[in-house]
């Protein structure tokens, strides 16, 4: 048996973790259970998301031929198990398995599942979740605010840019035309604070660059441009809006490539969907995932909007399709009004919970990570020692290598997120899939998108953000390489 206890650092915290308390129960569980206990892992992490898709304890198949568990892994989370009995929740594990649980989809990658349908929705209906929130979401956010809205860090990415921009003017290679843009622009405040320092900077300077600044916004969401556009409305001669598919901007912005000064990123990488890999025992699975919601709670929510728990599922398919607004009028019999409809939505997504199994995967080359890359741009961090689950960031890469081909020679994309800066993170504490209100939150693979980027010819470094004493974001910058 190997016992994986991953928060270390809490068993010398203020408030030590007791580890045989987290440990002993699950393990006389498994001793009374008739698994061969060679075969048997037990991870335990420290879920530091309040609301997350985990249960106390879960169990975890390690499949060998198409459908069949070789080996089995129990996961168990620390920050919950000393309110829980993990003895008894153990083996009611071990003993039930997935009985009772309503499926919401069949098994599948997880950047595949209907979470990030959810989590599409969410922005995509954000009004209609704020007002029976009752707060904008940026008020989830640690701190209740974005990173990318700090003064500081403005004045500094603004007059780096000027300094750029001065030398390129000397040789008279500067463009007319200077175009920043922004991926995620949330309610518009990070644009409003870049464009006042901006054009406070340029008139200090007396440079003629707040004139010739094209600014683009961009966002899913239609309704989050529509209140940055209001925030940023003493700019609009500067500013432009548009809406695209974060996983793929040059598609939308195509027009620029090659000509973007700077492409900047706050808090939205980390919200794009994602698959899992994980190396145990030198072996390389990928970790796939069906979502489901708990027996007794999908009873519950299944009578409060007078249906049985076998058309939960459709219900749910429904409102992911549809959206609140169309879903009183294809179930008016469960959803009579709108205000029923985000209910329903909020109360599934609170119960809203998922199953994993480790699949082995043949081949690394016949993984797609993107469209534009395999599996293999894995394999140095796969191969880096010992076991390690991580997340391929899928939807983050594909973004960040479509930005690098708007970036005009002398331009840089900086992002501001929850990056993983080394491998030896990925097995010293979890990193997600987390809820941050009605959206999905994952860290994302450093190491993984600065491989890339190095492969196509860019610099990628990382750094604790320089404007904030406490907290967990990271700076990366990305420019090509000298």
């Amino acid at each position: 048996m190997l016992i994986d206890f991953r928060p270390h650092a809490r068993l010398r915290a203020a408030q030590p973790v007791d580890l045989t308390a987290s440990v002993a129960p699950v393990v006389a569980a498994l001793a009374d259970s008739p698994w061969d206990l060679g075969r048997v892992r037990v991870v335990c992490d420290w879920v530091q998301y309040r609301e997350n898709f985990r249960d106390v304890v879960d169990a975890r198949p390690i499949m060998s031929a198409p459908g069949c568990p070789e080996d089995l892994e129990i996961a168990v989370d620390v920050r919950r198990g000393g309110d829980s009995s993990l003895g008894g929740l153990a083996a009611a594990c071990l003993r039930n398995g997935s009985a009772g649980r309503v499926y919401l989809e069949d098994w599948g990658l997880g950047s595949a599942g209907c979470v990030w349908s959810f989590n599409a929705l969410y922005w995509s209906a954000l009004e209609l979740w704020e007002k029976a929130s009752g707060r904008g979401y940026e008020q989830a956010l640690p701190g209740g605010e974005s990173d990318g809205r700090n003064r500081d860090s403005a004045r500094e990415l603004i007059h780096e840019l000027f300094d750029v921009w001065d030398s390129l003017a000397k040789s008279a290679a500067l463009p007319e035309e200077l175009v920043v843009v922004e991926l995620g622009v949330g309610n518009g405040h990070q644009a409003k604070v870049f464009l006042d320092e901006f054009r406070r900077a340029d008139q200090a300077r007396g440079s003629d660059y707040y004139r010739r600044l094209h600014y683009l916004m961009c966002d899913y969401s239609q309704h989050v441009l529509d209140l940055a556009g209001e925030t940023v409305a003493e700019h609009a001669g500067r500013v432009s809006s548009v809406t695209l598919d974060a996983t793929r901007p040059l598609t939308s912005l195509g027009f620029l490539k090659y000509k973007v000064f700077l492409v900047y990123v706050s808090n939205m990488y980390d919200n794009l969907p994602t698959d899992e890999v994980a190396q145990l025992n030198g072996r390389t699975y990928t970790v796939e995932t069906r979502a489901y919601l708990p027996g007794d709670a999908a009873a519950a929510l299944a009578e409060s909007v007078s249906a049985t728990p076998g058309q939960i599922p459709g219900l749910v398919h429904k409102l992911l399709r549809l959206g609140p607004r169309l879903l009183t009028d294809a179930a008016p019999a469960h959803v009579p009004d709108v205000d029923g409809a985000v209910e329903f939505w909020r109360r599934t997504w609170s119960l809203l919970r998922l199953e994993e199994r480790y699949v082995p995967l043949a081949g690394l080359d016949q993984y797609a990570v993107t469209a534009q890359f395999n599996g293999e741009c894995l394999r140095p961090l796969l191969e880096s020692g010992a076991d390690v689950r991580m997340h391929v960031s899928n939807g983050a890469l594909a973004s960040f290598a479509d930005s690098l081909m708007l970036l005009h020679p002398y331009g840089r994309l900086i992002c501001h997120d929850l990056f993983v800066t080394g491998v030896a993170g990925y097995r010293t504490q979890f990193r997600g899939p987390g809820k941050y209100d009605g959206s999905v939150v994952n860290w994302v693979n450093g190491p993984l998108i600065a491989h890339v980027g190095r492969r196509q010819g860019f610099d990628v470094h990382y750094e604790p953000f320089r404007h904030q004493s406490a907290g967990h974001i990271v700076t990366m910058t990305a420019q090509v390489r000298d």
